[in-house]
């Protein structure tokens, strides 16, 4: 079992998007997912349509031990949504030291969930949700949006990542991808550049367009394979599961380029 923290101090960055369309686009390869809802707004399962599924979810899990496949509410073939429950925020109000940072990872592995990958939708920022998420994670996914405070954000996040070290059980692979691009855009171009430049060996070869068939999909209760699956926004979410799956980044594009030159 693979676990995936789609997480991002910086909110308006399309964590949620991502987690969704990602975790749909690899149930629709034949993979079992879970997707868990880390955000006490519970966006995720009102993007799956399911809006009688908030009131007991991953909160029980953190606050009284339950099992997650118990609490697990069928989604689409292949993917099921652990929602975030009614008392999600007050497990991350409560006080208490660092023991309470391990507590998704000892319930993961006490009673694993029968799937291959567990997508984790973060909230946007460095609470206890969060960290409880990267500590239960193989990888965190970053999307970053294109514009300057973006990386400002990402430079904060890398930095709570870097502190989270001494606290990892496994190790933790890092990627990243621009999310909301406008190709067009100077200003988009140029944080692409920053990021080839300074995270190169983290960044995926591929990129998540700003599109309205997106805000459309969240709407509608669909994925965007249901609401348009012919669209550039679901090739786009594809090559992006491909190259998560197999590390394609997109530092050895520009290697094999200059290879052929």
């Amino acid at each position: 079992m693979r676990a995936i923290a789609v997480v991002n101090q910086k909110g308006g960055v399309g964590k949620t998007t991502t987690a969704v369309n990602l975790g749909h686009a690899l149930a629709l390869q034949g993979s079992r997912v879970m997707l868990v809802d880390l955000d006490p707004q519970a966006h995720l399962t009102a993007c799956l349509g399911l809006h009688q599924a908030a009131d007991a979810g991953v909160d029980r899990v953190l606050l009284h031990g339950e099992a997650m496949a118990e609490l697990a509410v069928s989604a689409r073939e292949n993917l099921v949504v652990l929602p975030a429950g009614s008392a999600l925020a007050e497990f991350a109000d409560q006080p208490g030291g660092t023991e309470r940072a391990f507590i998704l990872s000892d319930a993961i592995e006490r009673q694993p969930p029968n799937v291959d990958f567990l997508l984790f939708d973060c909230p946007p920022s460095s609470s206890m949700l969060a960290i409880n998420a990267v500590i239960a994670s193989n990888d965190a996914l970053i999307p970053v949006a294109g514009d300057y405070l973006s990386l400002t954000g990402l430079a904060r996040l890398m930095l709570t990542l870097q502190r989270l070290q001494p606290m990892l059980r496994r190790p933790l692979h890092k990627a990243m991808f621009l999310s909301r691009f406008v190709a067009r855009r100077r200003l988009a171009q140029e944080v692409y550049g920053k990021l080839l430049q300074h995270f190169s060996d983290n960044l995926l070869n591929s990129s998540i367009s700003e599109a309205a068939v997106l805000a459309e999909c969240a709407g509608v209760g669909k994925t965007i394979f249901e609401h348009r699956r012919s669209s550039k926004s679901a090739r786009e979410f594809r090559e992006l599961a491909g190259d998560l799956l197999y590390g394609r980044f997109a530092h050895y594009e520009q290697e094999a380029a200059s290879h052929v030159a």
